[in-house]
């Protein structure tokens, strides 16, 4: 970072007098010191509080993009999991028909050769790599009883299937060895994240951590005043509509729609039905509950939860299931405006979708901040009105 200091007018003075010699000596030290600045990072070239949590912002939005990452990758590796272990089951009950319907066959190929009824054959069905090899070079088959050629017949029917799923359970398994790199990568980027965002707050003087603690109350303080600007347009939206259905009743109006130009007055298409309003009820309740836990990515209860654990237990709660991450959870739903939010609703945040929080009304709503944070209530414009991204209802 440049040096912020600035060079002396070259017309120095000394008590309003203009000394050649002393301004010249002052030029000289400007111009020394100007050059050991250049040479060397000075005090000066630290960054600044606001860059600083800038840059700590930016760390914890990058290590909540990677656990969204990782709990996606998590889940898809347990499914990969359950299939594979299904899929061997199935192989190893599969192996032991294989194994009965090869005994079986031996069975019948031992008591050829008790009765001397074709000996060579029987030696050579014994030795061979595939029985249908054998019995395309040989006229065994027509020797055979109806029971033995069934033998011979289910003997095929299980070697074909056997190979069929153990192929199917090494790709699977190939699948799930590369969703559990994708898990490593995504774990191995959140605890970097987070280390170096923690690195750059160690750093700081105990003034600096009282001064940037003020900047973030001040952005609280913002934050809440933007909330109240929401409750205050959500009411007067609400009145309108209430005054809109009480006209409508004593005119007997089936239709709230001006007469002449099809516009709809004081009526919100996206308000829910009372089921709406139970089941969140229920998901709030479970939500404030909550509140105090700490955040800890991955985490979906009941100690502690990452953002979409949190919304996700809150709406099970209610008897809701929704997906594990942000990114299906935004699709989980209708999308609503943010002036027809309800209390329930998901309100997500960033362009690429990668925080949540249960609105609770007022411009409010109840959240996992981030690491080092606990489960509380806070303002929907916490970092910034730009940084909504849609409001979902999730039922």
């Amino acid at each position: 970072m440049a040096s912020h200091r600035k060079s002396r007018p070259t017309g120095a003075r000394v008590a309003g007098i203009r000394t050649p010699v002393l301004a010249t000596a002052a030029l000289t030290s400007v111009a020394l010191l100007s050059q050991t600045a250049n040479a060397t990072p000075s005090a000066d070239d630290k960054p600044s509080l606001e860059e600083v949590e800038k840059k700590v912002d930016d760390l914890y939005r990058q290590a909540e993009s990677a656990t969204e990452k990782y709990n996606a990758a998590k889940e898809k590796t347990a499914k990969q999991r359950k299939q594979v272990d299904t899929l061997l089951d199935d192989v190893a009950q599969r192996t032991q028909k294989l194994n009965e319907a090869r005994e079986e066959l031996g069975s019948y190929a031992a008591a050829q050769y008790r009765t001397g009824a074709s000996a060579p054959d029987t030696a050579t069905f014994l030795l061979a790599d595939s029985p249908q090899d054998y019995f395309d070079q040989t006229q065994l088959m027509g020797r055979l009883t109806s029971r033995q050629k069934g033998a011979v017949d289910d003997y095929f029917i299980q070697q074909s299937a056997t190979m069929e799923k153990r192929q199917e359970a090494t790709e699977s398994l190939e699948t799930l060895t590369e969703s559990q790199s994708d898990l490593k990568t995504a774990k191995a980027t959140v605890q970097k994240k987070l280390a170096d965002a923690r690195e750059l707050l160690s750093q700081l003087t105990a003034e600096e951590k009282a001064r940037l603690a003020a900047i973030e109350k001040k952005k609280q303080e913002e934050a809440e005043r933007k909330a109240a600007e929401l409750a205050r347009q959500q009411a007067e939206e609400e009145r309108q509509r209430q005054e809109a259905t009480a006209q409508q009743q004593e005119t007997g109006s089936s239709s709230s729609t001006d007469t002449g130009t099809g516009t709809e007055t004081g009526s919100d298409t996206s308000a829910p039905d009372s089921s709406y309003a139970t089941k969140a009820e229920k998901a709030l309740a479970f939500s404030r509950a909550q509140i105090g836990k700490p955040y800890v990515w991955g985490a979906t209860g009941p100690d502690s939860y990452d953002c979409s654990g949190l919304t996700q237990g809150a709406w099970k709660a209610a008897g809701v299931s929704l997906p594990r991450t942000t990114y299906d959870q935004v699709n989980a739903g209708t999308t609503v405006s943010l002036a027809a939010a309800q209390p329930g609703d998901l309100v997500f945040f960033y362009d690429d979708v990668t925080h949540v929080g249960i609105y609770i009304g007022n411009g409010m709503m109840i959240h996992a901040p981030k690491p080092g944070a606990y489960v509380r209530e806070e303002s929907i414009y916490y970092d910034g009105e730009s940084s909504i991204h849609s409001v979902v209802r999730p039922a």
